[in-house]
């Protein structure tokens, strides 16, 4: 009997087929910008069981959304404002290149990690 299961590393996609995704925002979440140019991002979270148990327990109201906050950089907001449901991720790493002058390697590794945070966020979704 194993004690600790591998995660399974889910489905595999090809860097190609990862290029060709579509970005789409979230519905849920509001943004509003600030004079500096960057972006705050408000998005509702789901509280675990255990949690919820507990805040039910100490008598908080159970059915106020709960809500989380991300302030995006300049940099970060260059990105998030390239999303717009129509570009690949292909062309929004062109764009972001061309803009910062960056090289292609450069801007796909910053861009895609930035684009991977925003999914296990949920803020992302890829089509």
């Amino acid at each position: 009997m194993k004690v600790f299961k591998k995660k399974s590393k889910g489905i595999q996609v090809s860097r190609e087929d990862a290029l060709k995704c579509i970005p789409v925002k979230n519905i849920q979440i509001t943004e509003s910008r600030l004079e500096s140019g960057e972006i705050i991002i408000r998005y509702p979270i789901t509280m675990r069981p255990w949690i919820a148990g507990l805040v039910k327990r100490f008598g908080h109201p159970q059915d106020k959304t709960q809500t989380k906050k991300l302030q995006l950089d300049e940099l970060g907001a260059a990105v998030w404002n390239l999303i717009d449901g129509n570009r690949p991720v292909r062309q929004i790493i062109q764009a972001f290149a061309e803009s910062h002058r960056l090289q292609m390697r450069e801007a796909e590794v910053a861009v895609t990690e930035f684009l991977r945070e925003l999914g296990k966020r949920g803020l992302i979704g890829l089509q």
